[in-house]
C-alpha cells in the first residue's frame, strides 16, 4: 500500500466514558492503532479533543462544565495531561508526540498559517506525530461549536494529506438519527455535499462533545473540496484506523474533489474576507466553467468596504450561494462606479488599471455551492 498522510480526528465522545470523564483505555487503544499506521509507513495528524474531560473534576466540577469560563479553566488543566498521556502511549510504541495548540486565527493570518504548515512537515519528515488541540483556553467559538471538526479539516488540507478520519461515536451519515429512528438508512457514499446532505445531517450532538453530525459533514465538505478523501467511522470499531485507510471501514465516506493550488486553497478557505461581489449568470459560468476573469460588466452589486488586493466573496446575484473567492483589483467604491460597464468605459475612468476586477489566476472556485 503507498504511503499516505493521514489526519485523525479523535472526538471528545471516543474518548469519555459516560460520567464525561477521560477514558484513558480508549485513549491508549486508539493510539495504538496510529503507531500501527505509522508502522505501516504511513505519516499520521492527531487532532484530538479531551482537554476538558481530562480536567474538568480535579477543579471541583462533579460533572463537564457548561459555562464558557469553566470550560476554558477545565482545558488549562487537563490539556497537559492530556497530552502527557499522548506522549506516554506513542512512547510506548516508539514515537515521538509534539503538541500543536491552534486557533482559527493561526489559520487566517498568512504568516501564522505558513509557519504552523512548515512546523507539520518538519515533524513529519522527522517521523514524529503531531497531537494538535484547538487552544480551548482562548477559543470561545470552538468550545461552543464544532469539537474539533473543522479544524481537523482545516489541518487535513492545509498539508494535503490524502485522507481525513473523522472518529465519533456512530458509523456515519444516516438518512434520520438511528438513535431515536428505527427506520433509518446508513449512507455509505457522499459524492457531492448538497444542501439535501446537509440537512440530514443537522440533528442531536453527542452527549460529551460540542458538535454533532452537522459540524462533520462542514468539516467533510472544506476538506474534500481541498481535495482531501474523507471518511466518518465509529471509534469502537476494531481496527478502525487500518480499516478506514484500506477502504473496508463501516462509515459515510466522501469524495475527494480536485483540490487546488496552495495559495489558492489558503484563500479559499482561510483568508479574511472584506466583502461580497455579486455576478450575472454570464459572468458565473464565464468565471466559474470556463475559467475566464471577471469583468465589470458582469458585476450586479457590492456589499462591503474593501480596498485593492481584499479577499471577496464571489455570489450569483439573487442567490445565498457563495460560488468562490477572489482578489480584488478595484477597491468597493471604485466598483461600485464601474459595475456593469463594458471594459472600455471602466477602462476609460481608471486608465491604467488591470481590465479584471478579478484575474483569474486568483480566485479559487467551490466544487460545491456553500451558503455563507
Amino acid at each position: 500500500m503507498a504511503r499516505k498522510t493521514i489526519v485523525v480526528k479523535i472526538g471528545t465522545s471516543s474518548l469519555t466514558e459516560k460520567s464525561g470523564k477521560l477514558d484513558i483505555a480508549r485513549l491508549r487503544a486508539l493510539t495504538a492503532q496510529v503507531a500501527h499506521a505509522r508502522d505501516a509507513g504511513h505519516q499520521v495528524i492527531m487532532v484530538t479533543s479531551g482537554a476538558i474531560a481530562a480536567g474538568y473534576s480535579l477543579l471541583g466540577y462533579q460533572e463537564r462544565p457548561v459555562a464558557v469560563p469553566a470550560k476554558q479553566a477545565s482545558a488549562a488543566v487537563g490539556q497537559g495531561l492530556l497530552m502527557e498521556e499522548y506522549a506516554r502511549c506513542l512512547s510506548d510504541h516508539g514515537y515521538v508526540a509534539a503538541q500543536l495548540l491552534l486557533t482559527r486565527a493561526d489559520f487566517s493570518d498568512r504568516r501564522r498559517y505558513h509557519n504552523a504548515f512548515s512546523a507539520l512537515e518538519v515533524l513529519l519528515s522527522r517521523g514524529a506525530v503531531p497531537v494538535i488541540n484547538e487552544n480551548d483556553t482562548v477559543s470561545i467559538a470552538e468550545l461552543k461549536l464544532g469539537d474539533n471538526d473543522m479544524l481537523s479539516a482545516q489541518v487535513a488540507a492545509m498539508v494535503h494529506a490524502d485522507l481525513l478520519l473523522l472518529l465519533t461515536d456512530t458509523d456515519g451519515l444516516y438518512t434520520a438519527d438511528p438513535r431515536t429512528d428505527p427506520d433509518a438508512k446508513h449512507i455509505p457514499f457522499v459524492e457531492k455535499v448538497t444542501p439535501e446532505i446537509e440537512a440530514l445531517a443537522h440533528g442531536a450532538g453527542s452527549a460529551n462533545g460540542t458538535g454533532g453530525m452537522a459540524t462533520k459533514v462542514e468539516g467533510a465538505k472544506l476538506a474534500a473540496g481541498a481535495g482531501v478523501s474523507v471518511v466518518i467511522c465509529r471509534s469502537h470499531e476494531p481496527d478502525v484506523i487500518a480499516k478506514a485507510i484500506a477502504g473496508t471501514a463501516k462509515g459515510t465516506y466522501f469524495k475527494a474533489g480536485s483540490g487546488m493550488k496552495t495559495r489558492l486553497q489558503w484563500m479559499a478557505f482561510y483568508a479574511p474576507t472584506r466583502g461580497n461581489v455579486y455576478i450575472d449568470s454570464g459572468a458565473a459560468e464565464a468565471l466559474c466553467s470556463r475559467g475566464r476573469s471577471l469583468l465589470p460588466a458582469g458585476v450586479r452589486a457590492v456589499e462591503g468596504d474593501f480596498a485593492v488586493g481584499d479577499v471577496v466573496k464571489v455570489y450569483k446575484s439573487g442567490t445565498d450561494s457563495c460560488l468562490g473567492r477572489g482578489t480584488v483589483n478595484y477597491s468597493s467604491a471604485e466598483l461600485r462606479e464601474i459595475m456593469g460597464l463594458p471594459s472600455s468605459k471602466a477602462a476609460a475612468r481608471y486608465p491604467g488599471r488591470p481590465p479584471e476586477v478579478i484575474h483569474q489566476d486568483n480566485y479559487a472556485h467551490f466544487e460545491t455551492e456553500v451558503s455563507e
